[in-house]
């Protein structure tokens, strides 16, 4: 039997108050709306249609470029002046098949969008559930401590689902019941079918509620029924930037969580955030104030932190990374970094290589055993292996037009506060005094130098004393007013 899935993104999300639409919003590293699809995905659907409407072009462009297996659905939006569109649930998943053109036979799954902790287990036990038990109507529920606000399930003696009572609308008796609608439902395609056209907007709010498919159910004499999920919270749905921060902080949690019954030491979870993509090895360790980001990878025995970002990194086993911020760099097995570098995107650290306090490196190569010890700016280079820099080196990689690149070979030993003006190559087994510029070509094992011969100029501290001494004289004759301890004849 086919299995179609329905996910609904057309809303706004007013409430976010913000120029994105609400289920392009991010927490996890992932769009709201991207965490649903990856459940989605997990269930082995036969088709996927995603329903936008507000916004509908900017999640349209999303959708296709992170999802492109994913067909779109277009719902018509009311405009200023133009014929109104009675929206609702049950309309947007109309929309949803007429874009289909054929509904075939088997399971229809609807899903929300804004439900980012939603797992594709989850789903898939519902829908199987619904299978097995051949209902024409199922309905995710959860059971919760405090259900004001929500939608409550109200079971016949059988068991069955008899309907779905909102809050407004609830008995005394009814608004005691603990079991809500999280608004994930599962149809018989079939039933479906039938039971949209009959499905009116007969209501305060003038729209099409897919929930009203249960009653066209009982109706007809058919099963309807719920599925209690344990973990009520993947159902929870973002309104606006409270409860979007809300969720975020959950999922961290339960990101953390993961990674830690999988072998990774976190010392501190509560300082620790790791996105939904990153892939962490055993034995891994991450101190505190530590964020994890986009696509990055740790191989095992290696330490992250304290007060590190990385986004796409990849760090190799036993790589040591302190109170530093990388993207997109690669960072070698047995390799330190930090503390306090930046390491932006193109930066290559060998095995064993260091990249060390207050280095900044950009679209640079640093080969296995090569040391960048301090206080320099590496960009656009390709450093030797087991070559040493000095400190205070500049790799001056821009003419004001044009980068250019500059290599070091082997075995390199570079002097401290050097420039390297590129293009330009520094050979195997050179080296360079402290303080030169380099501006041409260094061959294999040779020295360049480029400071002037140093001389000593001496008697150089009397010379200057007598000179104060004249000037504080010639002050105090001009203007008898100015003593030595004012401040304008240079007292303290």
């Amino acid at each position: 039997m086919s299995l179609t899935v329905i996910v609904l993104a057309a809303g706004g999300g007013t409430r976010m108050k913000s120029k994105t639409v609400k289920v392009l919003h991010r927490i996890g590293g992932r769009t709201l709306l991207d965490h649903v699809l990856h459940a989605v995905h997990e269930v082995g659907p036969t088709r996927v249609v995603t329903v936008v409407g507000t916004q509908g072009e900017q999640v349209a462009a999303h959708v296709s470029k992170t999802y492109p297996d994913t067909s779109l659905a277009h719902q018509p939006v009311s405009t200023p002046g133009g014929p109104s569109v009675a929206y609702g649930t049950a309309y947007a998943v109309r929309v949803a098949i007429e874009s289909l053109g054929t509904l075939e036979d088997g399971t229809v799954l609807v899903v929300t969008a804004d439900t980012p902790l939603l797992q594709g287990a989850a789903l898939k036990a519902f829908a199987a559930e619904h299978d097995a038990a051949q209902r024409a109507v199922s309905v995710l529920s959860g059971i919760v401590a405090d259900p004001f606000g929500y939608g409550r399930i109200v079971r016949d003696a059988d068991g069955d689902v008899e309907a779905i009572v909102e809050e407004k609308d609830a008995t005394p008796e009814q608004r005691e019941i603990a079991e809500i609608n999280s608004g994930i439902l599962a149809f018989d395609a079939a039933f479906l079918r039938e039971a949209l056209p009959r499905i009116g907007n007969d209501n305060a709010k003038g729209e099409y509620y897919l929930t009203d498919a249960v009653q066209v159910a009982r109706d007809a004499g058919l099963t309807v029924g719920a599925h209690v999920i344990d973990d009520v919270m993947q159902t929870e749905g973002v309104n606006d930037r409270a409860q979007l921060a809300a969720l975020g902080r959950e999922l961290n949690r339960r990101i953390v969580d993961r990674w830690m019954r999988e072998g990774v030491t976190v010392m501190d979870p509560a300082t620790t955030w790791i996105e939904a993509d990153v892939v962490l090895s055993p034995d891994v360790t991450i101190l505190p104030g530590t964020q994890l980001l986009g696509a990055t990878v740790v191989g095992e025995d290696a330490v992250i932190g304290p007060d590190t970002t990385l986004k796409d990194c990849e760090i190799g086993p036993g790589a040591r990374v302190v109170r530093t911020h990388g993207e997109l760099a690669v960072i070698g097995p047995d390799a330190t970094v930090g503390p306090f570098s930046y390491l932006r995107p193109g930066t290559q650290l060998g095995a064993r290589g260091k990249i060390g306090t207050f280095v900044e490196t950009k679209n640079a190569v640093i080969a296995d055993d090569a040391k960048v010890p301090h206080l320099s700016y590496v960009g656009d280079a390709d450093i030797g292996e087991g070559t040493n820099i000095g400190a205070g080196t500049i790799f001056a990689n821009y003419d004001g037009v044009k980068k250019h690149r500059t290599t070091v070979g082997k075995g390199a030993r570079t002097g401290s506060n050097n420039t390297f003006v590129a293009p330009v190559r520094i050979g195997d087994q050179a080296m360079t005094g402290g303080g030169t510029v380099v501006r041409k070509d260094v061959p294999d094992g040779a020295l360049a130098v480029s400071a002037a011969t140093q001389r000593n100029l001496e008697g150089h501290a009397e010379r200057r004393a007598a000179k104060l001494e004249r000037e504080q004289v010639t002050r105090e004759t001009t203007d008898p007013g100015l003593g030595p301890t004012d401040p304008g004849a240079g007292g303290s």
